[in-house]
């Protein structure tokens, strides 16, 4: 089959092994004498295991496998001891959705909890690089690998991609560190050594270079794990997590009004939606159909996990809860304690104080990345920024979405900024 676009060979040859993993790693088991049996299943990632391991060669991937094992050296196979009690939770948004605000909620919790805030970045970043674009298949592999690995306490594989590589598993460049209180604590916090930049010093103590190895000594005396990601596009294909022993995950999606987060998009990220403003304004150039086609897309995808998660099949039973950004921010102190319930994780005075304090700030202290806002005035504040005209948009690219999850259509410009009308119908999610 020849390809019909083009990419760099090396990682052509990456995405092979990654695409056919599932075909090539009965024939690794057969060339090793390996079986599969139900007692001894072959993880995800189990290739790259079985390539390195035994250094299997074959002939047509030789050539260029060393880049691609550039990215694999450091895919141990560390194992963490069940233990009960132990949970594991994944919350999944999108950018501009609230999710840093309620990843605060366990980031806050207690000494017991380990939270981590995007590390799926480095993953992302390095694909992008290495492609010159993001292919859909070879990320919700790398991401379901990535993170499976950090529930257990495993930075090697994430190591792999973290730009310049760790040397001696100590860097100074993972992804806002400082937003993970885990990462700053004295057991995780290295000697801050004269002459060398830290790009984020936590917030509580001054710390040297990340030392990795350390994380995931301190990792494993936590009894709750829990990431944050607006990097998953679908909720299947993290199905392998929950067939794994050493692990109690729960997801927990949260969603937001698409008009809502295109609005904030809009302001947080001013330069790459000058086409949508620049229309709204009446300019004379049409809006971008691909601009519209990206936004139908990411609805879609947010709709379709949504879908399969409400319809709880078996292996998802028990394990997933969708939220809405606008309860949470009606409702804080009743919506932490139904996520800390569903997750399995007490609810300390810790994070009641913090939801306290937090949702209470004033607009002049807060800002637009804030985790610091008087939450109640977020709700449906988009109304009064948003053209109607992008609104219309909005509603016919997403309107699927916007009825799964009860947001109310604005039929005229009046409505849109009618006070008196509420866009958010009261519903209750299955979980």
């Amino acid at each position: 089959m020849r390809i019909k676009y083009t990419i760099p060979i090396v990682f052509f040859v990456a995405l092979v092994v990654i695409e056919k993993e599932n075909r090539i790693i009965s024939r690794v088991s057969d060339k090793l004498n390996l079986k599969q049996t139900p007692q001894t299943p072959l993880q995800p990632g189990a290739f790259s295991h079985l390539v390195l391991k035994h250094n299997v060669s074959f002939p047509a991937l030789s050539k260029d496998f060393k880049v691609m094992k550039r990215r694999l050296e450091n895919y141990s196979e560390h194992q963490e001891v069940p233990r009960k009690g132990r949970k594991h939770v994944l919350l999944l948004a999108t950018t501009r959705t609230g999710s840093s605000f309620v990843g605060e909620f366990f980031n806050q919790q207690s000494d017991n909890m380990f939270y981590l805030f995007e590390p799926l970045w480095h993953v992302e970043k390095m694909l992008t690089l290495d492609t010159g674009g993001t292919n859909a298949t070879a990320s919700a592999k790398a991401y379901r690998d990535v993170l499976q690995q950090l529930f257990l306490c495993d930075f090697s594989l994430l190591e792999s991609f973290i730009d310049p590589l760790p040397v001696n598993h100590i860097t100074t460049n993972l992804f806002r560190r400082e937003s993970s209180s885990f990462l700053c604590e004295e057991s995780v916090c290295s000697p801050v050594v004269k002459g060398v930049f830290e790009r984020y010093r936590c917030k509580t103590r001054r710390c040297g270079p990340l030392n990795l190895t350390m994380a995931s000594e301190s990792c494993l005396k936590k009894d709750h794990k829990v990431i944050k990601s607006v990097r998953v596009r679908q909720l299947e294909n993290l199905r392998p997590l929950t067939e794994d022993p050493r692990l109690d995950i729960r997801f927990i999606q949260l969603v937001r009004d698409p008009r809502a987060v295109l609005a904030s998009r809009m302001v947080a990220f001013a330069a790459k939606y000058k086409s949508w403003k620049e229309w709204a304004l009446g300019g004379e150039e049409p809006l971008n159909e691909d601009e519209v086609k990206k936004l139908k897309g990411n609805c879609d995808n947010i709709r379709m996990s949504a879908e399969v998660g409400l319809r709880q099949p078996p292996w998802l039973r028990g394990r997933y809860m969708l939220v809405r950004y606008e309860d949470i921010a009606r409702f804080p102190m009743r919506k932490a304690t139904e996520m800390f319930r569903f997750s399995g994780i007490p609810l300390t005075p810790q994070v009641k104080a913090w939801i306290l304090k937090n949702t209470q700030v004033s607009k002049e202290t807060s800002g637009v990345y804030s985790t610091q806002k008087k939450s109640s005035e977020q709700v449906e504040k988009w109304r009064f920024s948003l053209p109607f005209k992008i609104a219309q948009v909005v509603q016919r690219a997403c309107g699927p979405t916007l009825k799964l999850f009860g947001y109310k259509f604005v039929s005229s410009e009046k409505m849109l900024t009618d006070k008196s009308i509420s866009l958010i119908e009261d519903k209750v999610f299955r979980v």
